[in-house]
């Protein structure tokens, strides 16, 4: 089968987790809402690779809040790190019935081997879900301009780590919210929410931050 977080618990406000090291207890921020004049959403590191393909699912066009899914790493009962572990952005706020993978092009879940996904890669430690509307004026930018709207040595002194919220495009107010990708750089998958008769609840990027349940 191919992996699958358990998003149900992750999604969850004081749900920990632990392993050997430290505890690891959620948190849920808002960060602001997401514009996607098209309807499409694209999962990618928006510094690196702007080009990426949207999801083969739509959903329609209009304004989605945002969330920040974050693991406060707790250590001898202080908090030792904050870690963004998910990144969802609410189509319609109800409980998922069931999750599928969000998939671009061709690519089909039956190709992957046992425990594989399939995600975006990420080289500056960032992640957003956008509107490619967005996305396309970024492109355009140049290097220094991105990163000095979207990349920090430091993160910000609020409760989510590398939160930055910036409007790409006047015209449609498509624009571009930001997080910390986990841990770092790497590839991470998106999954969708659907309820029992098949209504999109989110989109849903997992950092793969928490380790099993405590």
């Amino acid at each position: 089968m191919p992996y699958t977080p358990d998003l149900d618990r992750l999604l969850t406000p004081g749900a920990r987790f632990a392993d050997e090291h430290a505890t690891y207890v959620m948190e849920v921020h808002p960060v602001g809402d997401v514009v996607l004049p098209t309807g499409r959403v694209v999962g990618c590191d928006p510094v690196a690779c702007p080009e990426d393909e949207p999801f083969t699912v739509e959903v329609a066009p209009g304004r989605y809040p945002a969330r920040a899914w974050v693991a406060v790493v707790r250590g001898e009962d202080t908090e030792a790190d904050r870690r963004v572990a998910a990144l969802e952005l609410v189509i319609h706020d109800e409980p998922a019935a069931r999750w599928e993978m969000a998939l671009v092009g061709d690519q089909d879940v039956a190709d992957l081997k046992s425990d594989g996904w399939f995600g975006y890669g990420v080289d500056t430690g960032i992640g957003t879900l956008a509107d490619p509307t967005a996305l396309a004026v970024l492109e355009t930018w140049d290097e220094d301009a991105v990163t000095d709207v979207f990349v920090a040595d430091e993160p910000s002194g609020g409760p989510v780590p590398g939160h930055v919220a910036a409007v790409l495009d006047e015209t449609t107010g498509a624009n571009v919210v930001t997080v910390w990708s986990g841990w770092g750089d790497g590839c991470y998958g998106t999954w969708i929410g659907r309820t029992a008769d098949g209504r999109i609840t989110s989109f849903v990027t997992d950092f793969m931050v928490v380790p099993g349940p405590a």
